[in-house]
Protein backbone atom coordinates (compact mmCIF):
# COMPACT_ATOMS: atom_id res chain seq x y z
CA UNK A 1 0.00 0.00 0.00
CA UNK A 2 1.45 3.32 -1.09
CA UNK A 3 1.68 6.31 1.22
CA UNK A 4 -0.70 8.27 -0.98
CA UNK A 5 -3.39 5.55 -0.90
CA UNK A 6 -3.05 5.23 2.87
CA UNK A 7 -3.41 8.98 3.42
CA UNK A 8 -6.53 9.25 1.24
CA UNK A 9 -8.17 6.23 2.92
CA UNK A 10 -7.28 7.54 6.35
CA UNK A 11 -8.64 10.98 5.44
CA UNK A 12 -11.97 9.43 4.39
CA UNK A 13 -12.24 7.44 7.63
CA UNK A 14 -11.29 10.34 9.88
CA UNK A 15 -13.73 12.65 8.11
CA UNK A 16 -16.63 10.20 8.48
CA UNK A 17 -15.81 9.55 12.15
CA UNK A 18 -15.98 13.29 12.80
CA UNK A 19 -18.85 14.40 10.58
CA UNK A 20 -21.43 11.63 11.05
CA UNK A 21 -21.56 11.77 14.89
CA UNK A 22 -21.70 15.59 14.64
CA UNK A 23 -24.72 15.42 12.31
CA UNK A 24 -26.52 12.63 14.19
CA UNK A 25 -25.98 14.45 17.49
CA UNK A 26 -28.69 16.87 16.36
CA UNK A 27 -31.10 13.90 16.44
CA UNK A 28 -29.94 12.94 19.97
CA UNK A 29 -28.21 9.78 18.74
CA UNK A 30 -25.32 8.77 21.09
CA UNK A 31 -21.78 8.95 19.73
CA UNK A 32 -21.27 5.19 20.24
CA UNK A 33 -24.26 4.39 18.04
CA UNK A 34 -23.19 6.96 15.43
CA UNK A 35 -19.76 5.33 15.10
CA UNK A 36 -21.29 1.85 14.88
CA UNK A 37 -23.55 3.12 12.09
CA UNK A 38 -20.52 4.56 10.27
CA UNK A 39 -18.82 1.17 10.40
CA UNK A 40 -21.94 -0.67 9.21
CA UNK A 41 -22.44 1.70 6.29
CA UNK A 42 -18.85 1.50 5.04
CA UNK A 43 -18.09 -2.13 5.92
CA UNK A 44 -17.86 -4.97 3.39
CA UNK A 45 -20.67 -7.09 4.94
CA UNK A 46 -24.41 -6.72 5.21
CA UNK A 47 -25.64 -3.25 4.25
CA UNK A 48 -22.15 -1.78 3.88
CA UNK A 49 -20.84 -0.29 0.64
CA UNK A 50 -17.26 -1.57 1.20
CA UNK A 51 -15.76 1.92 1.14
CA UNK A 52 -12.22 0.59 1.58
CA UNK A 53 -12.60 -1.73 -1.39
CA UNK A 54 -14.06 0.99 -3.62
CA UNK A 55 -11.37 3.54 -2.75
CA UNK A 56 -8.63 0.91 -3.07
CA UNK A 57 -9.74 0.13 -6.63
CA UNK A 58 -9.92 3.84 -7.47
CA UNK A 59 -6.39 4.34 -6.12
CA UNK A 60 -4.90 1.25 -7.77
CA UNK A 61 -3.09 3.47 -10.29
CA UNK A 62 -0.72 4.41 -7.45
CA UNK A 63 0.66 0.88 -7.48
CA UNK A 64 2.71 -1.10 -10.00
CA UNK A 65 1.50 -0.65 -13.63
CA UNK A 66 -0.26 -3.75 -14.96
CA UNK A 67 -1.00 -5.10 -11.44
CA UNK A 68 -3.96 -2.88 -10.52
CA UNK A 69 -6.15 -5.76 -9.30
CA UNK A 70 -3.45 -7.14 -6.99
CA UNK A 71 -2.62 -3.64 -5.75
CA UNK A 72 -6.27 -2.94 -4.90
CA UNK A 73 -6.63 -6.25 -3.03
CA UNK A 74 -3.41 -5.69 -1.07
CA UNK A 75 -4.44 -2.12 -0.19
CA UNK A 76 -7.84 -3.30 1.06
CA UNK A 77 -6.35 -6.07 3.17
CA UNK A 78 -3.60 -3.89 4.61
CA UNK A 79 -5.89 -1.02 5.51
CA UNK A 80 -8.48 -3.31 7.13
CA UNK A 81 -5.69 -4.76 9.28
CA UNK A 82 -4.68 -1.22 10.28
CA UNK A 83 -8.28 -0.32 11.21
CA UNK A 84 -8.71 -3.49 13.29
CA UNK A 85 -5.38 -2.88 15.02
CA UNK A 86 -6.32 0.70 15.85
CA UNK A 87 -9.65 -0.62 17.14
CA UNK A 88 -7.85 -3.06 19.46
CA UNK A 89 -5.65 -0.23 20.73
CA UNK A 90 -8.79 1.85 21.23
CA UNK A 91 -10.38 -0.91 23.32
CA UNK A 92 -7.20 -1.22 25.38
CA UNK A 93 -7.04 2.52 26.04
CA UNK A 94 -10.77 2.70 26.75
CA UNK A 95 -10.48 0.10 29.51
CA UNK A 96 -7.29 1.63 30.88
CA UNK A 97 -9.09 4.99 31.16
CA UNK A 98 -12.03 3.25 32.84
CA UNK A 99 -9.62 1.85 35.43
CA UNK A 100 -7.87 5.20 35.86
CA UNK A 101 -11.22 6.92 36.50
CA UNK A 102 -12.03 4.47 39.30
CA UNK A 103 -11.97 5.99 42.78
CA UNK A 104 -10.95 3.54 45.52
CA UNK A 105 -12.95 5.45 48.10
CA UNK A 106 -15.99 4.97 45.90
CA UNK A 107 -15.13 1.29 45.31
CA UNK A 108 -15.22 0.67 49.06
CA UNK A 109 -18.61 2.35 49.24
CA UNK A 110 -20.11 0.01 46.62
CA UNK A 111 -18.59 -3.24 47.85
CA UNK A 112 -21.95 -4.90 48.51
CA UNK A 113 -23.56 -3.89 45.17
CA UNK A 114 -20.43 -4.99 43.28
CA UNK A 115 -20.42 -8.44 44.89
CA UNK A 116 -24.17 -8.92 44.51
CA UNK A 117 -24.29 -7.64 40.93
CA UNK A 118 -21.28 -9.75 39.94
CA UNK A 119 -22.82 -12.95 41.34
CA UNK A 120 -26.29 -12.32 39.93
CA UNK A 121 -25.20 -11.18 36.47
CA UNK A 122 -22.80 -14.10 36.12
CA UNK A 123 -24.77 -17.02 37.50
CA UNK A 124 -28.26 -16.28 36.15
CA UNK A 125 -27.20 -15.59 32.50
CA UNK A 126 -24.72 -18.51 32.64
CA UNK A 127 -27.52 -20.86 33.70
CA UNK A 128 -29.73 -19.45 30.93
CA UNK A 129 -27.00 -20.01 28.32
CA UNK A 130 -26.34 -23.52 29.62
CA UNK A 131 -30.06 -24.33 29.33
CA UNK A 132 -30.43 -22.89 25.80
CA UNK A 133 -27.55 -25.00 24.50
CA UNK A 134 -28.74 -28.06 26.47
CA UNK A 135 -32.14 -27.78 24.75
CA UNK A 136 -30.48 -28.49 21.38
CA UNK A 137 -27.29 -30.40 22.34
CA UNK A 138 -27.91 -32.10 25.75
CA UNK A 139 -24.82 -34.36 25.55
CA UNK A 140 -22.21 -31.69 24.76
CA UNK A 141 -20.88 -30.50 28.15
CA UNK A 142 -18.08 -28.35 26.68
CA UNK A 143 -20.55 -26.63 24.34
CA UNK A 144 -22.96 -25.93 27.19
CA UNK A 145 -20.19 -24.36 29.26
CA UNK A 146 -19.06 -22.27 26.27
CA UNK A 147 -22.57 -20.95 25.70
CA UNK A 148 -22.85 -20.25 29.43
CA UNK A 149 -19.64 -18.17 29.26
CA UNK A 150 -21.00 -16.25 26.24
CA UNK A 151 -24.18 -15.38 28.12
CA UNK A 152 -22.26 -14.40 31.28
CA UNK A 153 -19.86 -12.01 29.54
CA UNK A 154 -20.52 -8.28 29.21
CA UNK A 155 -19.45 -5.66 26.71
CA UNK A 156 -17.43 -3.27 28.83
CA UNK A 157 -16.55 -1.31 25.70
CA UNK A 158 -20.23 -0.30 25.38
CA UNK A 159 -21.03 0.05 29.09
CA UNK A 160 -18.27 2.51 30.01
CA UNK A 161 -18.70 5.04 27.14
CA UNK A 162 -22.45 5.15 27.84
CA UNK A 163 -21.87 5.82 31.55
CA UNK A 164 -19.19 8.40 30.79
CA UNK A 165 -21.38 10.21 28.26
CA UNK A 166 -24.24 10.29 30.79
CA UNK A 167 -21.95 11.39 33.67
CA UNK A 168 -22.52 8.17 35.64
CA UNK A 169 -18.97 6.80 35.84
CA UNK A 170 -18.21 8.51 39.17
CA UNK A 171 -21.47 7.74 40.92
CA UNK A 172 -22.21 4.81 43.25
CA UNK A 173 -24.47 3.37 40.56
CA UNK A 174 -21.86 3.73 37.81
CA UNK A 175 -19.00 2.34 39.90
CA UNK A 176 -21.06 -0.70 40.92
CA UNK A 177 -22.03 -1.50 37.32
CA UNK A 178 -18.56 -0.93 35.85
CA UNK A 179 -16.56 -2.91 38.42
CA UNK A 180 -19.03 -5.81 38.51
CA UNK A 181 -18.93 -5.89 34.70
CA UNK A 182 -15.16 -6.39 34.73
CA UNK A 183 -15.38 -9.04 37.47
CA UNK A 184 -18.04 -10.90 35.51
CA UNK A 185 -15.89 -10.74 32.39
CA UNK A 186 -13.00 -12.32 34.32
CA UNK A 187 -15.29 -15.13 35.49
CA UNK A 188 -16.59 -15.69 31.95
CA UNK A 189 -13.00 -15.87 30.64
CA UNK A 190 -12.24 -18.59 33.21
CA UNK A 191 -15.39 -20.50 32.17
CA UNK A 192 -14.45 -20.13 28.48
CA UNK A 193 -10.97 -21.55 29.15
CA UNK A 194 -12.50 -24.48 31.03
CA UNK A 195 -14.91 -25.29 28.19
CA UNK A 196 -12.10 -25.16 25.59
CA UNK A 197 -9.89 -27.39 27.73
CA UNK A 198 -12.71 -29.93 28.23
CA UNK A 199 -13.34 -30.03 24.50
CA UNK A 200 -9.67 -30.53 23.69
CA UNK A 201 -9.37 -33.29 26.27
CA UNK A 202 -12.49 -35.08 25.04
CA UNK A 203 -11.25 -35.11 21.45
CA UNK A 204 -7.48 -35.11 22.20
CA UNK A 205 -7.08 -32.03 20.02
CA UNK A 206 -3.55 -30.93 19.32
CA UNK A 207 -2.42 -27.51 20.49
CA UNK A 208 -1.84 -26.59 16.84
CA UNK A 209 -5.57 -26.01 16.39
CA UNK A 210 -5.39 -22.78 18.38
CA UNK A 211 -1.77 -21.80 17.80
CA UNK A 212 -2.79 -18.38 16.51
CA UNK A 213 -3.27 -17.14 20.08
CA UNK A 214 -0.62 -15.86 22.48
CA UNK A 215 -1.89 -17.91 25.41
CA UNK A 216 0.68 -20.45 26.65
CA UNK A 217 -2.21 -22.74 27.63
CA UNK A 218 -3.22 -23.04 23.97
CA UNK A 219 0.28 -24.26 23.11
CA UNK A 220 0.35 -27.04 25.70
CA UNK A 221 -0.80 -30.59 25.32
CA UNK A 222 -4.50 -31.05 26.11
CA UNK A 223 -3.72 -33.47 28.95
CA UNK A 224 -0.84 -31.47 30.45
CA UNK A 225 -2.85 -30.44 33.54
CA UNK A 226 -5.34 -33.29 33.47
CA UNK A 227 -8.26 -32.67 35.83
CA UNK A 228 -6.44 -29.90 37.68
CA UNK A 229 -6.69 -27.33 34.88
CA UNK A 230 -9.52 -25.32 36.47
CA UNK A 231 -7.82 -24.60 39.85
CA UNK A 232 -4.47 -23.99 38.11
CA UNK A 233 -5.94 -21.47 35.67
CA UNK A 234 -7.95 -19.75 38.39
CA UNK A 235 -4.80 -19.45 40.51
CA UNK A 236 -2.90 -17.99 37.55
CA UNK A 237 -5.65 -15.38 36.97
CA UNK A 238 -5.73 -14.30 40.62
CA UNK A 239 -1.93 -14.13 40.80
CA UNK A 240 -1.82 -12.08 37.59
CA UNK A 241 -4.42 -9.60 38.91
CA UNK A 242 -2.58 -9.07 42.21
CA UNK A 243 0.93 -8.80 40.76
CA UNK A 244 -0.15 -6.60 37.86
CA UNK A 245 -1.85 -4.02 40.06
CA UNK A 246 1.14 -3.91 42.41
CA UNK A 247 3.71 -3.70 39.61
CA UNK A 248 1.80 -1.01 37.69
CA UNK A 249 1.33 1.06 40.86
CA UNK A 250 5.06 1.07 41.65
CA UNK A 251 6.01 1.69 38.02
CA UNK A 252 3.59 4.62 37.93
CA UNK A 253 5.10 6.10 41.08
CA UNK A 254 8.58 5.67 39.63
CA UNK A 255 7.65 7.41 36.37
CA UNK A 256 5.94 10.35 38.07
CA UNK A 257 8.95 10.74 40.36
CA UNK A 258 11.33 11.35 37.44
CA UNK A 259 8.98 12.92 34.87
CA UNK A 260 6.70 15.93 35.10
CA UNK A 261 3.05 15.20 34.06
CA UNK A 262 3.41 17.73 31.27
CA UNK A 263 6.31 15.92 29.56
CA UNK A 264 5.42 14.15 26.31
CA UNK A 265 7.73 11.19 27.00
CA UNK A 266 5.66 10.32 30.10
CA UNK A 267 2.70 9.43 27.88
CA UNK A 268 4.94 7.05 25.95
CA UNK A 269 6.10 5.29 29.12
CA UNK A 270 2.55 5.03 30.53
CA UNK A 271 1.32 3.48 27.27
CA UNK A 272 4.26 1.08 27.43
CA UNK A 273 3.27 0.02 30.97
CA UNK A 274 -0.33 -0.60 29.86
CA UNK A 275 0.81 -2.58 26.80
CA UNK A 276 3.17 -4.72 28.90
CA UNK A 277 0.33 -5.52 31.33
CA UNK A 278 -1.98 -6.47 28.46
CA UNK A 279 0.63 -8.65 26.74
CA UNK A 280 1.40 -10.50 29.98
CA UNK A 281 -2.32 -11.15 30.38
CA UNK A 282 -2.65 -12.39 26.79
CA UNK A 283 0.25 -14.80 27.39
CA UNK A 284 -1.76 -16.27 30.27
CA UNK A 285 -4.99 -16.48 28.28
CA UNK A 286 -6.54 -13.37 29.88
CA UNK A 287 -8.41 -11.00 27.58
CA UNK A 288 -6.92 -7.54 26.92
CA UNK A 289 -10.08 -5.96 28.40
CA UNK A 290 -9.12 -7.31 31.82
CA UNK A 291 -5.41 -6.52 31.49
CA UNK A 292 -6.02 -2.93 30.41
CA UNK A 293 -8.53 -2.31 33.18
CA UNK A 294 -6.15 -3.69 35.81
CA UNK A 295 -3.37 -1.46 34.46
CA UNK A 296 -5.71 1.52 34.73
CA UNK A 297 -6.63 0.60 38.30
CA UNK A 298 -2.95 0.39 39.21
CA UNK A 299 -2.34 3.84 37.73
CA UNK A 300 -5.48 5.33 39.25
CA UNK A 301 -4.12 6.00 42.73
CA UNK A 302 -0.83 7.35 41.39
CA UNK A 303 -2.50 9.77 38.98
CA UNK A 304 -5.01 11.06 41.53
CA UNK A 305 -2.28 11.57 44.12
CA UNK A 306 -0.08 13.65 41.79
CA UNK A 307 -1.86 15.44 38.96
CA UNK A 308 -4.88 14.83 36.72
CA UNK A 309 -3.14 16.42 33.74
CA UNK A 310 -1.70 13.02 32.74
CA UNK A 311 -5.17 11.49 32.77
CA UNK A 312 -6.62 14.33 30.71
CA UNK A 313 -3.91 13.95 28.08
CA UNK A 314 -4.49 10.20 27.90
CA UNK A 315 -8.20 10.86 27.61
CA UNK A 316 -7.62 13.21 24.67
CA UNK A 317 -5.58 10.60 22.81
CA UNK A 318 -8.18 7.93 23.51
CA UNK A 319 -11.48 9.65 22.82
CA UNK A 320 -10.06 12.03 20.26
CA UNK A 321 -8.30 9.42 18.11
CA UNK A 322 -8.10 5.71 19.01
CA UNK A 323 -11.42 4.82 20.65
CA UNK A 324 -13.61 5.89 17.68
CA UNK A 325 -11.76 3.28 15.57
CA UNK A 326 -12.96 0.62 18.03
CA UNK A 327 -16.63 1.22 17.30
CA UNK A 328 -16.12 1.78 13.57
CA UNK A 329 -14.20 -1.50 13.29
CA UNK A 330 -16.97 -3.32 15.18
CA UNK A 331 -19.57 -1.87 12.84
CA UNK A 332 -17.54 -2.88 9.79
CA UNK A 333 -17.51 -6.50 10.96
CA UNK A 334 -21.27 -6.63 11.59
CA UNK A 335 -22.65 -9.24 9.20
CA UNK A 336 -26.34 -8.69 8.46
CA UNK A 337 -26.35 -11.67 6.10
CA UNK A 338 -26.68 -13.80 9.25
CA UNK A 339 -30.33 -12.75 9.36
CA UNK A 340 -31.17 -14.72 6.22
CA UNK A 341 -28.48 -17.44 6.39
CA UNK A 342 -29.53 -18.89 9.74
CA UNK A 343 -31.12 -22.29 9.27
CA UNK A 344 -32.75 -22.58 12.68
CA UNK A 345 -34.49 -19.44 13.90
CA UNK A 346 -35.51 -21.28 17.06
CA UNK A 347 -31.86 -21.16 18.20
CA UNK A 348 -31.77 -17.43 17.48
CA UNK A 349 -35.05 -16.71 19.28
CA UNK A 350 -34.13 -18.71 22.38
CA UNK A 351 -30.64 -17.20 22.45
CA UNK A 352 -31.89 -13.61 22.25
CA UNK A 353 -34.78 -14.10 24.68
CA UNK A 354 -32.64 -16.15 27.09
CA UNK A 355 -29.82 -13.62 27.21
CA UNK A 356 -31.90 -10.42 27.31
CA UNK A 357 -34.31 -11.86 29.86
CA UNK A 358 -31.61 -13.25 32.16
CA UNK A 359 -29.49 -10.09 31.96
CA UNK A 360 -32.39 -7.76 32.63
CA UNK A 361 -33.69 -9.84 35.52
CA UNK A 362 -30.29 -10.39 37.15
CA UNK A 363 -29.28 -6.72 36.90
CA UNK A 364 -32.61 -5.44 38.19
CA UNK A 365 -32.85 -7.99 41.01
CA UNK A 366 -29.27 -7.36 42.20
CA UNK A 367 -29.67 -3.57 42.32
CA UNK A 368 -33.03 -3.74 44.08
CA UNK A 369 -31.58 -6.22 46.58
CA UNK A 370 -28.86 -3.65 47.39
CA UNK A 371 -31.29 -0.81 47.93
CA UNK A 372 -31.16 0.95 44.56
CA UNK A 373 -34.46 2.14 43.08
CA UNK A 374 -36.42 0.67 40.17
CA UNK A 375 -34.99 3.08 37.57
CA UNK A 376 -31.42 2.27 38.59
CA UNK A 377 -32.21 -1.44 38.55
CA UNK A 378 -33.68 -1.16 35.06
CA UNK A 379 -30.68 0.84 33.80
CA UNK A 380 -28.23 -1.65 35.32
CA UNK A 381 -30.05 -4.53 33.66
CA UNK A 382 -29.95 -2.74 30.31
CA UNK A 383 -26.23 -2.00 30.61
CA UNK A 384 -25.39 -5.70 31.05
CA UNK A 385 -27.28 -6.69 27.88
CA UNK A 386 -24.91 -5.64 25.01
CA UNK A 387 -22.72 -8.41 23.63
CA UNK A 388 -19.87 -7.28 21.42
CA UNK A 389 -16.12 -7.82 21.11
CA UNK A 390 -15.48 -10.29 23.95
CA UNK A 391 -18.57 -12.36 23.11
CA UNK A 392 -17.83 -12.43 19.37
CA UNK A 393 -14.18 -13.33 20.02
CA UNK A 394 -15.18 -16.21 22.30
CA UNK A 395 -17.75 -17.40 19.77
CA UNK A 396 -15.09 -17.32 17.02
CA UNK A 397 -12.82 -19.48 19.19
CA UNK A 398 -15.66 -21.94 19.71
CA UNK A 399 -16.39 -22.06 16.00
CA UNK A 400 -12.72 -22.61 15.08
CA UNK A 401 -12.51 -25.52 17.53
CA UNK A 402 -15.75 -27.07 16.34
CA UNK A 403 -17.49 -26.32 19.65
CA UNK A 404 -20.14 -24.12 18.02
CA UNK A 405 -22.01 -25.04 14.87
CA UNK A 406 -22.78 -22.46 12.19
CA UNK A 407 -26.33 -22.06 13.52
CA UNK A 408 -25.17 -21.20 17.04
CA UNK A 409 -22.45 -18.90 15.72
CA UNK A 410 -24.93 -16.98 13.56
CA UNK A 411 -27.23 -16.73 16.56
CA UNK A 412 -24.43 -15.01 18.49
CA UNK A 413 -23.84 -12.59 15.60
CA UNK A 414 -27.53 -11.69 15.51
CA UNK A 415 -27.49 -11.40 19.28
CA UNK A 416 -24.64 -8.87 19.12
CA UNK A 417 -26.57 -6.77 16.61
CA UNK A 418 -29.93 -6.68 18.38
CA UNK A 419 -28.45 -6.13 21.85
CA UNK A 420 -25.91 -3.44 20.97
CA UNK A 421 -27.72 -0.88 18.83
CA UNK A 422 -30.73 0.02 21.02
CA UNK A 423 -29.17 -0.13 24.49
CA UNK A 424 -27.42 3.29 24.70
CA UNK A 425 -30.61 5.02 23.53
CA UNK A 426 -32.75 3.01 25.96
CA UNK A 427 -30.46 3.88 28.88
CA UNK A 428 -30.62 7.56 27.93
CA UNK A 429 -34.43 7.31 27.84
CA UNK A 430 -34.53 5.72 31.31
CA UNK A 431 -32.31 8.49 32.67
CA UNK A 432 -34.31 11.23 30.95
CA UNK A 433 -37.50 9.96 32.59
CA UNK A 434 -35.89 9.41 36.02
CA UNK A 435 -33.27 12.15 36.45
CA UNK A 436 -33.76 12.48 40.19
CA UNK A 437 -33.25 8.74 40.71
CA UNK A 438 -29.63 9.02 39.54
CA UNK A 439 -28.64 12.14 41.48
CA UNK A 440 -25.86 11.52 44.02
CA UNK A 441 -26.61 12.81 47.50
CA UNK A 442 -24.19 10.88 49.70
CA UNK A 443 -20.89 10.99 47.81
CA UNK A 444 -19.01 13.69 45.96
CA UNK A 445 -15.79 13.19 44.03
CA UNK A 446 -13.08 15.60 45.19
CA UNK A 447 -11.79 17.95 42.52
CA UNK A 448 -8.08 17.43 41.96
CA UNK A 449 -7.46 20.07 39.35
CA UNK A 450 -9.68 22.54 37.53
CA UNK A 451 -10.15 22.12 33.80
CA UNK A 452 -8.99 25.72 33.26
CA UNK A 453 -5.64 24.84 34.80
CA UNK A 454 -5.09 22.15 32.18
CA UNK A 455 -4.72 24.70 29.42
Amino acid sequence: MSDGAFLILFLAFTGLMGLVPFVLRKFHIPTVISLLIVGMLIGPTGIGVDLVGILSRMLSFLGTPGQEVQTAAQTTESFNVIINSLGSLGLMLLMALAGMEADFQLIKAVRKPVITLSIFTFLIPAIAGYWVYWYFQPEDLAGKLLYASLFASHSVGIVFPVMRELNLSKTRFGAAVLISTVITDIASIVLLAVSVQLHRQSLQISHSVVNSTLSIFDHMSSNFFGNSFVPVFLGVVLLYLALSMLAVYWLGKFLLKYFHPGEDVLITFVLLVILMTVICGELLGINLVVGAFIAGLGLSQVVKQRDMLLFRRMESIGYGFLIPFLFVSIGMKTDFSAFHNTESWLIVVLTVIGLVGSKMFSGFAAMRFCGFNNAQGLAAGLMTVPQLSATLAAAAIGKDLGLLSENFFNAIIILSIVTTLPVPSLVRAVLACNKKSFEETDYKVPSVVKDDNLL
